[in-house]
């Protein structure tokens, strides 16, 4: 038995041991890696009727791939451009919408963090009561919210901002909002436990120097809750590209995201292989995304796993 296994299990005990072993390797393998293997599998089969598949007509293909770069044989365009459009503003989105959490969450986090008092515990139940509501009743709310006759419109209208009610539905104003507080915990806990864990002597250590505040985060903080940063980034953006109910019901008539091309490959179109193909391209394509700024930042997956 490897040394990691071992000290687990004399950690744990050999009951609870296997137990927790056997938990993570179903969550891991039964509903994570077997589905997209079975994922992967089907963006390579053709789109056939359920008595052909299995038949010879059912061979490996890439035509599930090239339709998301060419569109349809013999169509008017080179290129799929309304996919491909779609495709990179869903990318470019998730990327705002992580930037937007990050400079939002992270003076928060930093706040709980290194602060003291029974006060900042009724400030996170705050944080953490709304999200007791399903997820698609918050986006209702929100749409009520910046709906032409909603609560900030009536605002706005009624304090003499705005003459007309502004549309936040079709700026996309109202989606990105909902896509950055849908995920607002995922960004504000990881940073939050990192820099709890700062002394904050060092802090006091730095404003004795003289050191502005602005260079304190900088040179202290900010490599130090570098962690909980990464995961935090990590989640929102895999998340805000994945999203699918915010967009649904959020998202104006120009706002199309990529996985809602995906809903309707699978269950308008009934076409499992080019869904799959698309959901596929989607998942590799943010993971080499996150790599890559990980590199960029220099950060490594245990980082991200602390």
């Amino acid at each position: 038995m490897p040394g990691f296994l071992k000290e687990f299990f004399n950690r744990n005990g050999t009951l609870m041991g296997s137990l927790m072993l056997g938990l993570v390797l179903f969550w891991t393998v039964g509903l994570i890696i077997l589905p997209q293997l079975s994922m992967l599998d089907f963006s390579f089969r053709p789109n056939l009727p359920p008595p052909e598949i299995g038949g010879p007509k059912d061979v490996y293909t890439l035509e599930n791939y090239k339709y998301l770069i060419y569109g349809p044989e013999g169509g008017s365009q080179d290129y799929n451009a309304v996919d491909l459009k779609v495709f990179f503003r869903t990318l470019v989105a998730a990327v705002c919408v992580t930037i937007f959490n990050l400079i939002l969450c992270y003076p928060i986090a930093y706040y709980l963090g290194q602060t003291k008092g029974n006060h900042i515990r009724v400030f996170a139940l705050m944080l953490i009561i709304p999200y007791w509501i399903n997820e698609i009743l918050r986006a209702f709310a929100l749409r009520i919210i910046f709906g032409e006759s909603g609560v900030l419109n009536t605002l706005l209208v009624g304090s003499g901002i705005f003459d007309t009610p502004f549309d936040f539905i079709r700026n996309d104003i109202a989606l990105y909002a909902g896509l950055g507080y849908a995920y607002i915990l995922l960004m504000i806990f990881p940073i939050y436990n990192v820099i709890e864990s700062l002394d904050h002597n060092q802090i006091e250590a730095a404003r004795d120097l003289g050191a502005p505040w602005w260079r304190i985060h900088k040179r202290v903080v900010i490599p130090y809750a570098k962690p909980g940063i990464s995961s935090g980034c990590t989640m929102v953006f895999m998340l805000s590209a994945g999203a699918l109910a915010a967009p649904q019901i959020l998202g104006g008539p120009s706002s199309l995201w990529f996985t809602q091309l995906i809903y309707q490959q699978f269950n308008d179109n009934s076409d499992w292989p080019q869904g799959a193909a698309y959901a596929i391209v989607l998942l590799v394509t943010c993971i080499l995304l996150v790599l890559a700024v990980m590199r960029l930042f220099k950060v490594n997956m245990g980082d991200i796993g602390k």
